[in-house]
C-alpha cells in the first residue's frame, strides 16, 4: 500500500460574551466565510496549516494574527485532535483545536470576512468546525465551575450584575449574582477594589466594583460545578 502523508491544520474556537450592556448578552465564536470550495460559503474556525518548523501555540497564535488580526487573547489552552480520515476532502488532514477566550470591553477589528457568531445560532458550519464548536463550549463550561478562568471572560474591574451576565451567558443558563459572589468569594476568586460603578441615569446606590485576585489560570475546587436553577 502506498505511504501518503497527513497534513495536519490548528484550528481556533474564540469565544468572548457580546452585548454585555445589553439585556441579552451572548456568548460568541469568531467566524470567517469560506470564499472558495470546497463548502464556499460556509463559516470555518480561523486557523491553518502547521508549519513544519513551529510549534502548535506558535502557530495558532501566528494564525489568528495574520488571518483576522487578533491578538487579544487572554487565555489559550489545547482542547482536542479530530482526526476522522474523511473529516475533510483531500489529502488526510487532522486538527487540533484550541480555546481561545477574550474580554468582554474588547472590540478587535476584523477583516471583512470575518464577525462573532452566537455559539446557540451558529450559521452553516463548513466540515466538522460546529462539533468543534460544542466541544469549545463544553469545556469553557466546564471550567467555569471548577476554575477561576471567568478572569479571561470580564473587564478588569466589573459590578457582580455584570460578573452574573457573563457567567449566565457563557453556562448558558440563570446564574445568582449573590450565590455566584458567594461561591467565588470563598474560593479567593474575586475580591473588591475599593471603588464604585458610576451612578446610572436612574440614579439609586453605586454598585461595588470587583476584580478577580489572578490573572493566571488556576484550579480551585476541582469537584465543584455551578447547576442550573431549579
Amino acid at each position: 500500500m502506498p505511504y501518503r502523508s497527513t497534513d495536519h491544520e490548528v484550528l481556533a474556537v474564540v469565544l468572548q460574551v457580546r452585548q454585555l450592556s445589553t439585556k441579552n448578552p451572548q456568548l460568541s465564536v469568531l467566524l470567517w466565510e469560506r470564499a472558495m470550495d470546497p463548502e464556499r460559503g460556509a463559516w470555518a474556525l480561523p486557523g491553518g496549516q502547521l508549519r513544519h518548523d513551529e510549534d502548535m501555540i506558535s502557530s495558532v497564535r501566528r494564525q489568528l494574527a495574520e488571518k483576522v488580526d487578533l491578538r487579544e487573547l487572554t487565555h489559550l489552552e489545547q482542547l482536542a485532535v479530530f482526526s476522522d480520515p474523511h473529516r475533510v476532502p483531500g489529502p488526510r488532514t487532522i486538527a487540533s483545536t484550541f480555546l481561545g477566550l477574550v474580554p468582554s470591553p474588547a472590540t478587535p477589528e476584523l477583516p471583512p470576512d470575518t464577525r462573532w457568531h452566537p455559539v446557540s445560532a451558529l450559521p452553516p458550519m463548513a466540515f466538522d468546525h460546529g462539533t468543534m464548536v460544542a466541544n469549545a463550549c463544553s469545556r469553557l463550561i466546564a471550567k467555569l465551575s471548577y476554575t477561576n478562568i471567568g478572569f479571561a471572560l470580564a473587564p478588569k474591574e466589573f459590578a457582580l450584575s455584570a460578573l452574573r451576565d457573563i457567567y449566565s451567558a457563557a453556562l448558558g443558563h440563570p446564574v445568582d449574582a449573590t450565590n455566584l459572589q458567594r461561591v467565588l468569594e470563598r474560593r479567593n476568586v474575586i475580591t473588591r477594589t475599593g471603588t464604585t460603578a458610576r451612578s446610572g441615569r436612574s440614579g439609586g446606590r453605586p454598585a461595588a466594583l470587583y476584580r478577580f485576585t489572578e490573572s493566571r489560570y488556576r484550579v480551585t475546587d476541582e469537584f465543584a460545578a455551578l447547576r442550573p436553577p431549579g
